[in-house]
């Protein structure tokens, strides 16, 4: 669906290369994360397979159409959301999705029940200009499934969000996966790559480090080891096992059998311990 190789790419008047020969694909379907800090060149990346970055050197296809060849109708098929949301204020949040559903040749969403899927069915009559923050992050991720698209970005798609309204969205990104709707996500927020993404790749300036799944990841990652709490005279109590010889080890069985386990989990490492054993840099 998205295949990127040797991709670089140097801003007007810089001399430093800010995207230094990077390769990735992502299949159909697939959730893709590109997960590193703010200035690791996710945003730049993004804006360069979309085509509003040109002059790049490499080769950029997306469904098999080069970058440097798309015409209009490239634009019809795939939704945007930048971490700044770019609306009208002087509009409310109905003439908005209607003025960008204009722009469409294609048959587009239902605006209320796009507005209803975020939670801003109530406030649809209300200028942006009087929305809050997360509230215009939720209407920016309208707009970009407005005109119903088989690829979607997503640049930090829960900044600024609510717990509750972050679980909502990420709720929604994963059906419209279950939906065969390809996305391109890049964040700094590790558990939301974790939660999300059938595949990351680590960008730290303007190189990609590793690609892999985050559950391989943290595994490859993490201690071979399984730490158990259990119950003993009333306290809680904790012990750690080798993970490669638990089917032999019969201090492990006699301790299941004999006592209350409050909880056991192996020792894998999270993806941000992950990003900087790999980079030697924090994501934040």
């Amino acid at each position: 669906m998205i295949q990127v190789k040797n991709l670089y790419y140097t801003y007007p008047g810089n001399k430093d290369e800010t995207i230094k020969g990077i390769n990735f694909r992502i299949k159909k379907g697939e959730i893709f994360g590109l997960l590193g800090p703010n200035g690791a060149g996710k945003s730049t990346t993004q804006k360069i397979i979309i085509g509003i970055l040109k002059k790049y050197r490499g080769s950029v296809k997306v469904s098999e159409i080069d970058i440097k060849d798309i015409t209009s109708s490239f634009y019809e098929e795939i939704g945007v959301a930048f971490e700044t949301p770019n609306l009208f204020n002087k509009y409310t949040a109905e003439e908005n999705l209607l003025f960008f559903a204009s722009l469409y040749n294609k048959e587009t969403e239902d605006i209320n029940s796009l507005l209803n899927m975020v939670g801003l069915i109530k406030d649809k009559k209300t200028r942006v200009s009087e929305y809050s923050k997360g509230m215009k992050m939720r209407l920016n991720f309208c707009r970009a499934f407005i005109n119903n698209p088989s690829i979607v970005f997503l640049d930090e798609p829960t900044s600024g969000l609510d717990p509750v309204n972050a679980r909502k969205i990420k709720d929604i990104i994963q059906k419209k996966k279950e939906e065969g709707v390809t996305v391109f996500l890049s964040t700094h927020d590790m558990y939301v790559a974790d939660e999300l993404c059938d595949k990351v790749g680590f960008i730290e300036e303007g190189d990609i480090d590793l690609i892999e799944s985050p559950s391989k990841l943290k595994l490859d990652y993490g201690l071979k080891k399984v730490k158990i709490e259990y119950e003993k005279n009333k306290k809680v109590e904790f012990i750690e096992f080798d993970l490669n010889s638990l089917k032999n080890n019969e201090k492990f069985i006699n301790l299941i059998n004999q006592y209350k386990i409050v909880t056991m989990h192996t020792e894998e490492a999270t993806l941000e311990e992950v990003f900087i054993k790999v980079t030697g840099r924090n994501l934040y």
